[in-house]
């Protein structure tokens, strides 16, 4: 077996596109050797500053011959579409099979020489690449993220001609722009590849260039009893950045940690790329800051880290400059500058925004047990920040900021706290608030968003959320269960002015769906307890806990496939005729139908109590009593029995078992 290797050589890639440009090189390789039927072990991709890498092993070095089998005329057609047939799948009519009706040629197919497909595959990759942005260079027709200088192509030890547009096929590529010194190197093979790589300062994968990052900031910080801010996205981003990652420690000046933390690791992380650096333990930040340089110095870094520090101060001191003046300034009295601010057109500006966050934080308050003056006050200031020069700078502090500001002007502590926390949660990662003033503002501030859209048309459709109110939505959902409010989404959103809260009910409903399922639940036993209409979350998310550990016991599983029997039964009989109504009465006889409407009797109040109480699995094991009535009712008693009278009771009592289990959940939508 033989292995391919693939590089396509560039200037540099944005860091934000490798990840996925790594998966769609796998993707179209994967699909064309598939589509070819060609076999194979392993792909695999890497992705850096200046190059895609492609290795699949484990190849045959041809196409594995095939039969392929072609379908022709019905038999009976006219002699001259047999003809053509012939002709044209290259045949003799004594070659032909007949099968379903018709003529079958089956054609011995040659494979062709693997080195050939890759030739075409490798043309097909260059030109179909999907990058979300792209470019032509010079005078070609060429498109890619950055002009591409070469490919190294090659399988089995051999070169693959390539016809890419302006570009050099072969076995040769460059190592690091500056250390590898411009020396081109050969590989036949990916062992030797990556060895050469090394060897002109380029490390690979990235998974090991984030290792040497890390690795390398975490022993220079606690060479001087620091620890570095460790932040994923950010480290995402560097490792795309570098080819050869060192990492150095630099100085900052110790005035610019009189700002906010978070003003200072922003300024860093936006401007500059930089991790934070903070005293061991978690503690305050340290007048340091630690950057990844793409090359090694005779000097240690000590140049570049001089460089940097003078770049980060004249950021922070324009921060500092913002710091100062934003809180000369009332966050009240920044609200008018909100007026000429338009959020959306169809739903006023920023100003009438914050108006309609203010009432219906008032309004909200009561049901998660917040203060409504505080929760409007907070209402009322929580978007004041976006007027000033810092979130201006940093949008991402919007929020944080606010919080700081509200403090300074000696806002109540859960003002201040809801102000800065009303973004929250903005993900699944993020924290959910547990104040209550905060709840009420973050509750606010995402249903207004959510009832706005969807008044004006503008719900999300298909991949296309624009405004995020799926993320919106989530969060509402995550705020609701995570304090275990007891309120209703139709409720929350009447209070917000929804116009068609079915609507907005269905969208919560189906994001619900997905987060419950994120987290393990059965997709089935989700639509089973929705389809009961109850719109008090944690009652939902009880049931199908509760509904989970009922239908992993014997009893469980059991009782279930008699309420599907029973619905089988009583929906065949439905297509004869209206079923019979009322309520069954008790047989004397046989003494399994009249177990089982004892049982039943006995059941349906302990079910009715513990719905009552919200007990569900009390409710299931109620329930469970029913499972050897049940099963000695199917194994003894013809429900189709030739009396009128005694099958129409039979078939009361059975509607009357279906009905029962459908108050703890619709059954009928249970899969497993």
């Amino acid at each position: 077996m033989a292995q391919f290797l693939l590089e396509l050589f560039s200037e540099e890639i944005p860091a934000r596109m490798q990840d996925g440009a790594a998966r769609d090189l796998e993707r179209l390789a994967r699909d064309g050797l598939t589509a070819a039927e060609i076999p194979f072990d392993t792909i695999r991709t890497f992705a850096g500053s200046r190059r895609l890498a492609l290795v699949v092993d484990g190849l045959p070095t041809a196409q594995p011959d095939r039969l392929e089998e072609r379908k022709g005329p019905r038999i009976g057609a006219p002699d001259a579409a047999l003809a053509g047939f012939l002709r044209s799948a290259g045949v003799e009519r004594e070659a032909l099979v007949e099968k379903d009706g018709a003529y079958f040629a089956v054609i011995a197919r040659a494979g062709r020489p693997t080195a050939d497909i890759l030739s075409g595959l490798t043309e097909t990759i260059v030109a179909k690449f999907p990058w979300p942005k792209s470019m032509t260079w010079g005078s070609g027709k060429l498109r890619w993220v950055r002009p591409l200088h070469s490919l190294i192509c090659v399988f089995d030890r051999q070169i693959v001609p390539a016809a890419i547009e302006g570009v050099r096929v072969g076995d040769i590529s460059e190592g690091h722009r500056f250390m590898g010194h411009g020396r081109p190197f050969r590989a036949r093979d990916f062992d030797e590849y990556r060895e050469a790589l090394a060897g002109h300062f380029v490390v690979l994968d990235v998974s090991e260039r984030k290792r040497r990052i890390v690795d390398k900031a975490r022993a220079l910080c606690a060479g001087r009893g620091l620890e570095v801010v460790e932040d994923d996205g950010l480290l995402d981003e560097v490792a795309g950045m570098v080819e050869w990652p060192t990492p150095i420690l630099g100085d900052m000046d110790p005035r610019f940690l009189n700002l906010p933390p978070e003003v200072v690791r922003t300024s860093m992380r936006t401007h500059q790329r930089y991790f934070a650096v903070r005293e061991v333990g978690g503690g305050r930040l340290a007048p340091h800051f630690l950057c990844v340089a793409n090359i090694e110095t005779p000097d240690g870094g000590a140049l570049i880290s001089v460089g940097n520090a003078r770049v980060l101060s004249a950021r922070l001191d324009d921060a500092r400059f913002f710091w100062d003046s934003d809180r000369k300034t009332p966050l009240e009295a920044r609200l008018e500058t909100l007026k000429g601010v338009t959020f959306h057109t169809q739903l006023g500006t920023m100003l009438q925004r914050v108006e309609r966050i203010e009432a219906l934080a008032r309004r909200i308050a009561p049901l998660v047990g917040a203060d409504a003056d505080l929760a409007a006050r907070a209402g009322r200031l929580a978007k004041a920040d976006l007027a000033t020069g810092l979130v201006g700078e940093f949008p991402e502090l919007q929020g944080v900021m606010g919080g700081y500001y509200a403090a300074a002007q000696d806002e109540p502590g859960d003002v201040v706290a809801a102000v800065r926390d009303h973004y929250k949660p903005q993900g699944p990662g993020d924290s959910v608030p547990r104040e209550p003033v905060t709840v009420a503002v973050a509750l606010a501030d995402k249903l207004d968003t959510l009832t706005g859209f969807f008044g004006i048309g503008q719900a999300p459709t298909g991949s296309r959320d624009p405004f995020a109110l799926r993320r919106a939505a989530l969060g509402v959902i995550r705020l609701i269960f995570d304090n275990q409010l007891r309120v209703s989404i139709s409720h929350l959103a009447r209070l917000a002015g929804a116009e068609s809260p079915e609507t907005l009910l269905g969208f919560f409903g189906d994001r619900l769906k997905v987060a419950l399922r994120d987290q393990g639940k059965r997709h089935d036993l989700v639509d089973a307890v929705f389809a009961l209409g109850d719109e008090d979350l944690v009652r939902v998310v009880a049931r199908i806990d509760a509904l989970s550990a009922f239908l992993a016991a014997e009893d469980g599983a059991n009782l279930l496939a008699g309420f599907k029997r029973a619905s089988n039964i009583l929906a065949a009989e439905s297509r004869k005729g209206p079923l019979p109504e009322g309520l069954p009465k008790r047989a004397a006889s046989p003494a399994e139908e009249a177990d089982l409407f004892d049982a039943l009797g006995a059941a349906r109040p302990d079910i009715d109590a513990a719905l009552a109480a919200e007990d569900y699995s009390g409710a299931m094991t109620a329930l469970a009593a029913l499972r050897a009535p049940v099963d000695a009712f199917f194994d003894k008693v013809l429900v189709n029995a030739p009396e009128a009278d005694v099958r129409a009771n039979r078939l009361r009592l059975l509607a009357a078992v279906r009905d029962e289990m459908s108050k703890v959940a619709e059954f009928s939508l249970v899969t497993g």
